[in-house]
């Protein structure tokens, strides 16, 4: 027993514990080319796969101030994802097929009985978005985080066919602008949200509140991101997906720019789609400004595409067959002096 390590607040027998817990929920994520997990690093053998020009797109991200209210709500099978969301959608807005994914968790206080509900989210997201889960690594830190507290974060790799890697540089005037609905306020904008609804209004995570379907705030808040990787690899496939830029940090004001060629803006009319309660509760709690609401959150759309107006018809049907709910929200157009989004 390594006694000096335990007198510092680190249990090396309580990380055993996790790692046993963990191997089968790693186990779930297997898929074609991914090696097991135990080694310094994890393994992918792209050999396997049929690719001609293969890139690799990678992507990284965290849950944020979310694990927070995960925290606050005692519920944390969720936030892991949402881990795995964030980074598995940023590639797979490039057109992207995720291929595996690390995860690293810091903390307090290791319990291997809340880090298995946190890397079982995790096993879940990578199931959602069709990646291994290969490695990764729990952290206890005392002194750095509070017995009770953890954070997490995520790296995710995939490969595209070089020629159809989605960079929106055919993009051109005229193109419209179809939006993915959202499952909520997915992981970004935390700090203010909880700002709003929990220094300035009051609430807990207890709170219910109309138009909610009696369930509380805590349960609407940690509703996992969308991950949308199986929805848009079949469009990939069309070739008639020009661009996506997946509404994150920053919401439509900074995400949808980063799609668009030199010159061109978006036109966005924000009543072609259903805007979602938690927008307007944190918007009213808040006093935060209508359009301040489009730069930090995602309103209720996850990802917008861009497709050439004589193909949206054909793209809005394979959303509709596929059971996903897709919207024209908007088109492409010249910009106009600095603003590259206009919402109205």
């Amino acid at each position: 027993m390594p006694a000096a390590y335990e007198n510092a607040g680190v249990s090396v027998e309580a990380g055993y514990e996790v790692v046993r817990r963990i191997k089968s929920h790693v186990a779930r994520t297997a898929r074609k080319g991914a090696g097991g997990i135990g080694g310094f690093g994890g393994t992918f053998d792209l050999s396997c796969l049929n690719y001609s020009q293969p890139v690799l797109i990678s992507g990284t991200d965290g849950v944020g101030t979310k694990l927070l209210v995960a925290q606050a709500a005692g519920k944390h099978d969720t936030v892991g994802i949402d881990c795995v969301a964030m980074c598995a959608n940023d590639i797979a807005a490039q057109g992207a097929q995720p291929l595996f994914f690390l995860d690293y968790i810091a903390c307090g206080k290791n319990n291997p009985e809340l880090l298995e509900k946190v890397v079982s989210g995790v096993a879940d997201g990578c199931v959602q978005a069709e990646a291994a889960l290969v490695g990764g690594e729990t952290a206890e830190m005392p002194g750095m985080y509070d017995e009770n507290e953890y954070d997490l974060a995520g790296f995710c790799v995939g490969v595209a066919e070089k020629s159809k890697i989605v960079d929106g540089s055919s993009i051109c005037e005229g193109d419209v602008l179809i939006g993915l609905a959202s499952s909520g306020v997915h992981s970004n904008g935390f700090s203010l949200v909880r700002k709003a609804l929990f220094e300035q209004a009051g609430y807990s995570t207890d709170t219910v509140l109309d138009g909610f379907d009696g369930k509380t705030l805590g349960e609407v808040l940690l509703t996992p991101t969308r991950i949308y990787v199986k929805t848009l690899m079949p469009l990939f496939e069309t070739g008639n997906i020009k661009g996506v830029a997946h509404i994150t940090g920053g919401g439509f004001i900074e995400n949808i720019p980063r799609m668009l060629p030199d010159g061109l803006a978006a036109q966005i009319e924000n009543d072609s789609w259903p805007i979602l309660p938690v927008f307007d509760v944190i918007e009213k709690a808040g006093c935060v400004e209508h359009a301040e609401m489009f730069n930090i959150f995602n309103m209720g759309i996850g990802m917008v595409l861009a497709v050439a107006q004589d193909k949206a018809n054909e793209i809005l049907s394979l959303l509709e067959n596929s059971g996903e709910t897709g919207y024209v929200i908007g088109n492409v157009v010249k910009q106009n002096g600095q603003e590259r989004v206009k919402i109205g």
